[in-house]
């Protein structure tokens, strides 16, 4: 038998594997990102070759049976074209980091109350750093606001809580007691009140909704930013960049 000494960086053609420094392999860093990405619930798209795509989050981490369980809602139109791809991608974004890995052997298991989808561990996970879409994760409490007119119902008023906000969008949270919004529906005339002192407008584009954890009442709504207006693209960086200073700050004393 002959000794493998090509260079760790080396794919087995012998090309260089760019991809080498992202990629994660110990099973203890492994595993701490995806508990990491359970305790956030951190929404999490899955992707199959064909284009089908859900937004979801990790419920469970069974280290034990190297499973993971994710939430599903049995009416999205494309679940079962995931539950019958062969492999499917799964994307994160925590902050500014992007998470990337292959999912193998998803299953869909039923109960009387819930869904969920259990797949196998991936061996591998590729972690990113996006550089220039730090996220800003809003507290609870005194968090930014999104005022808009729901886009179905002309007169009402929505004031809904911003999640997080980057440079390339925010989550609002939707409570259970508004009529839901879909996929692709363009939020026009959109006032986002980041603090007292702080407020541009917009228009965005929702990308996906969300039910983050099995009883949460409402759901996580991704949204991405049409093109901002100068002014409102700088009062947006200027904040995000305050508040990654503050990170900073708070992370050395």
């Amino acid at each position: 038998m002959f000794e493998d000494t090509r260079p760790a960086d080396l794919d087995a053609d012998g090309s260089s594997d760019t991809f080498a420094e992202f990629r994660v392999t110990h099973a203890g860093q492994r595993l701490a990102l995806l508990r990491e990405l359970r305790d956030g619930s951190t929404p999490v798209i899955l992707n199959a070759p064909d284009g089908s795509s859900m937004t979801t989050a990790l419920w469970a981490v069974d280290d034990a049976r190297e499973r993971l369980n994710f939430n599903a809602d049995a009416s999205h139109p494309q679940l079962q074209a995931l539950v019958d791809a062969e492999e499917l991608v799964a994307v994160a974004y925590m902050e500014s980091v992007k998470l990337q890995f292959d999912l193998a052997g998803l299953v869909l298991v039923r109960s009387l109350n819930a869904c969920v989808l259990q797949s196998a561990m991936p061996r591998e996970i590729y972690r990113f750093q996006r550089r220039n879409a730090y996220r800003v994760r809003t507290p609870e409490r005194h968090s930014p606001k999104a005022r808009l007119r729901h886009p179905s119902i002309p007169d009402m008023q929505l004031a809904l809580r911003v999640l997080d906000v980057s440079v390339g969008g925010c989550a609002l949270w939707l409570p259970q007691n508004v009529p839901t919004l879909q996929a692709g529906t363009r939020l026009a005339e959109v006032t986002v009140e980041l603090d007292e002192l702080t407020r541009f407008s917009a228009a965005m584009t929702l990308q996906h909704v969300t039910a983050l954890q099995v009883g949460d009442r409402g759901v996580r709504l991704g949204c991405a930013w049409q093109p901002l207006s100068g002014a409102a693209e700088r009062i947006l960086q200027r904040w995000i960049d305050q508040a990654q200073k503050r990170r900073r700050l708070l992370s050395l004393s």
